[in-house]
C-alpha cells in the first residue's frame, strides 16, 4: 500500500476520506446529530430534489391562517399565540424534517441518554479521529444507532407531514406554524377535495392546538410528561446486540437495512414505570383531542365548504399512522388511538350537557383544572371538583 493511500495517518484521498468518516462517527454525546440530520432529510425526500413551495399557495395559506386565527380566538376565548400574532412558514418535506429534528433536540437527547446511559463522548476532540473510532467502537455504535433511529423516525414523519400539529407535540416558541403546501395539495387531490378547504382545515386545526399548547401551564404539563416518559426507557442489551449482529462494516446497505427502519430497535419495549406514567398522560391527550375536535367542528362547519368530507378524510388519515408516528408514539407516550378520540368526544359532550361552553372553557384555566383519568371517564366528577374548589 502506498504512503498516500495508507491509513489512518495517510495524506492521500483515502486517508482524508477515512478521517472525515471517523469525525462523523465520533460525534460527541449520546446521539449522533449529523447522522440523524442527514438520514432525516434523505428519508423525507427519498433522495429526490424538491421544488420550493409555490408562492401563490403560500400567500393563500397566509390569508386563511389570519381568518382561522380570528375565528379560533373567538371560539376558545383564549389568545392563540404568546405574542399576539401567528406567522406561517411554508416548507418542503426536507425543511420540515430538519426544523422538527432541531426543535426536538433536547427531548431526543434525553431519550438517547436513557437508552444508552453508559455512552459518553467518543473521544477527546483533539485526538486522532481514527484512533478514537477504532479505540472506542462501543461508544461510537450507540450514538450512531440512536442517531439513525431518530433521523429515520423524523424523516418518516416528514413524508406525511401537512402542518405543525400532525402530532400533539409542544408548541414552537416562535409562534410560527409550519405548513407543507405540496403535501396539502397532494392530500386534496387524493381525496378529491378543494385545496382551499384542506388549507383552511389545517389552519383551523393547528391554530386550535396552538391556542391550547402555547399556554405556559399546559406546555409545562406536556413537557413534563414527555421528559419523564423518555427518561424511563430501558433497552435490554441483548436486544441491541442482536440488532447490531447484522451490521457489515464493509457494506453500507447493511447499515441502511439495520438502522433505517424506525421500528427496528425499539419495537414494543415499555417499562412498568412508563405504563404508570402513561395513565395521566393519556387523560391529558384525551381531553386535548376532544376539545380541539370540538373547536374544529364548531368553526370548521362555518368556514370549510365541504366540511363533512374534509373532516372524514382527516379522521381516516389520523388513524392510519405511518411508521414514524407509531414509533414516536411508543417512544414518547403520545399515541392517540380511536378509543382515546371517542373518549375525548364523550368527555366534552358530557361537560357541555351539564355546564355548557362556559364550563368547558375552564378546562385550560390552570394545571389544577386539568381532568384526572377518573374525571375523563366521568365528566360530572370533574365539574363537581371545580365547584368544590371554587
Amino acid at each position: 500500500m502506498s504512503e498516500g493511500s495508507s491509513f489512518p495517518g495517510g495524506s492521500g484521498p483515502l486517508g482524508d476520506l477515512l478521517r472525515d468518516l471517523a469525525r462523523l462517527l465520533t460525534a460527541q454525546g449520546p446521539l449522533n446529530w449529523e447522522v440523524a440530520r442527514q438520514l432525516a432529510i434523505w428519508t423525507a425526500t427519498q433522495g429526490a430534489a424538491e421544488p420550493n413551495p409555490d408562492p401563490l399557495a403560500r400567500m393563500r395559506t397566509e390569508e386563511l391562517l389570519r381568518v382561522a386565527d380570528m375565528y379560533v380566538a373567538e371560539a376558545t376565548g383564549m389568545p392563540t399565540s404568546r405574542r399576539g400574532w401567528l406567522a406561517l412558514r411554508c416548507t418542503t418535506r426536507a425543511e420540515w424534517a430538519s426544523t422538527t429534528l432541531a426543535a426536538w433536540k433536547d427531548l431526543l437527547t434525553r431519550l438517547a441518554s436513557s437508552l444508552s446511559p453508559g455512552v459518553g463522548p467518543a473521544g477527546a476532540p483533539d485526538g486522532n479521529p481514527m484512533d478514537q473510532l477504532l479505540g472506542n467502537l462501543p461508544q461510537v455504535i450507540g450514538p450512531l444507532l440512536l442517531g439513525a433511529q431518530a433521523g429515520s423516525m423524523v424523516g418518516h414523519l416528514a413524508q406525511r407531514a401537512i402542518g405543525q400539529y400532525d402530532l400533539p407535540m409542544p408548541a414552537p416558541a416562535s409562534d410560527e406554524l409550519m405548513a407543507v403546501p405540496t403535501a396539502v395539495d397532494s392530500f386534496a387531490a387524493e381525496w378529491g377535495l378543494a385545496p382551499d378547504d384542506v388549507r383552511m382545515y389545517v389552519c383551523l386545526r393547528d391554530v386550535a392546538f396552538h391556542a391550547v399548547l402555547s399556554r405556559p401551564h399546559v406546555a409545562a404539563v406536556l413537557q413534563e410528561h414527555l421528559s419523564a416518559y423518555a427518561s424511563a426507557f430501558q433497552v435490554p442489551m441483548d436486544a441491541i446486540e442482536q440488532r447490531l449482529s447484522g451490521l457489515d462494516p464493509t457494506d453500507l446497505m447493511s447499515f441502511q437495512q439495520s438502522l433505517g427502519d424506525p421500528e427496528a430497535l425499539l419495537g414494543d419495549i415499555q417499562t412498568d414505570e412508563q405504563r404508570r406514567l402513561l395513565v395521566p398522560a393519556r387523560a391529558f391527550l384525551t381531553a386535548l383531542s376532544g376539545y380541539t375536535d370540538f373547536i374544529l367542528d364548531k368553526v370548521g362547519q362555518r368556514l370549510v365548504g365541504a366540511y363533512p368530507l374534509v373532516s372524514e378524510a382527516f379522521r381516516r388519515r389520523r388513524l392510519e399512522d405511518g411508521p414514524g408516528q407509531r414509533v414516536l408514539g411508543k417512544l414518547l407516550g403520545i399515541e392517540v388511538d380511536q378509543a382515546m378520540v371517542d373518549k375525548g368526544h364523550s368527555f366534552v359532550a358530557g361537560v357541555l350537557e351539564r355546564a355548557g361552553e362556559e364550563g368547558l372553557a375552564r378546562l385550560w384555566e390552570a394545571a389544577s383544572t386539568l381532568p384526572t383519568p377518573a374525571e375523563v371517564d366521568a365528566p360530572g366528577l370533574w365539574l363537581a371538583r371545580l365547584e368544590l374548589t371554587d
